[in-house]
């Protein structure tokens, strides 16, 4: 009976002693890494499978979950773009920029860098205006996407972004003309010669060179236009952008598939 109590006392002791591998081996703590990851994994499957079919605006409550709740996870670096991502196509362009920037900063390294300062520049570009109105965004998209063909200039971006510089230029181009045509309709010549040769210097080799030059010539003649502006100068509006329209839904799937 004696050898049969001090089995016991032995086997509860190998027990107890062990129960600390017996924990680790079954995940039973609930501070557990593995088990912390899980709810994160599955926060980010969530929001990826809203994000693939458009609905950003339950995807970033998911990435945005993942960077509260587990703000050190390896999913947080996916949220923290995917997040950015959702504001962008949610029209949230403010919020987008400050959310790439954040990007940018947390992680300089990242693989994603030259696709974060592409969408900067987007945010930028999204917000350009009529041409008579505020130049900042397309002065912003023009600087952005020169800074990203200059950092990388063979990334993928680089074609799309020579090609949104030359829209966002032709853009100015065409606000200086406008400023141009302003002065000549109200007959402060002088004004529209210094911004014609303003726009010219700024911005050759745009589609409204020639017509600008036109009427430089004419001004510093002393032979401003007699009659009807709209009829004597040509339409100035906002360059075509349904190519660029196509190309972001081209470009889109193929972001989705990299990113």
């Amino acid at each position: 009976m004696q050898n049969f109590k001090i089995s016991i006392i032995l086997l509860l002791f190998v027990f107890l002693g062990g129960c600390s591998e017996l924990k680790s081996t079954f995940n039973f703590t609930s501070s557990d890494p593995v088990e912390e990851e899980l709810p994160a994994k599955i926060l980010a499957i969530k929001g990826m499978d809203d994000y693939n079919v458009g609905k950003y605006f339950t995807a970033i409550e998911f990435f945005e979950e993942i960077l509260n709740r587990y703000p050190f996870s390896p999913e947080s670096t996916l949220a923290e773009l995917k997040a950015a991502d959702c504001s962008y196509y949610l029209e949230r362009y403010q919020e987008a920029l400050m959310l790439y920037e954040e990007f940018e900063n947390h992680h300089p390294t990242n693989e994603s860098i030259p696709y974060v300062m592409f969408q900067k520049a987007m945010c930028h570009y999204r917000r350009i205006d009529r041409i008579d109105r505020d130049t900042t965004g397309a002065v912003n998209t023009i600087q952005l996407f020169k800074q990203l063909l200059k950092a990388y200039p063979n990334s993928p971006y680089t074609s799309e972004a020579r090609s949104r510089i030359a829209s966002a230029t032709a853009f100015l181009a065409n606000h200086e003309y406008f400023v141009a045509q302003f002065y000549v309709r109200t007959e402060k010549y002088s004004e529209a010669i210094i911004r014609l040769k303003y726009m010219l210097a700024m911005y050759p080799n745009t589609d409204i060179e020639n017509q600008a030059r036109d009427l430089l010539a004419r001004l510093e003649a002393g032979d401003p236009p007699k009659t009807r502006l709209t009829s004597w100068l040509p339409t100035v509006s906002m360059p075509d952008w349904s190519f660029f329209r196509e190309k972001d839904a081209e470009d889109s799937a193929v972001e989705e598939f990299e990113h």
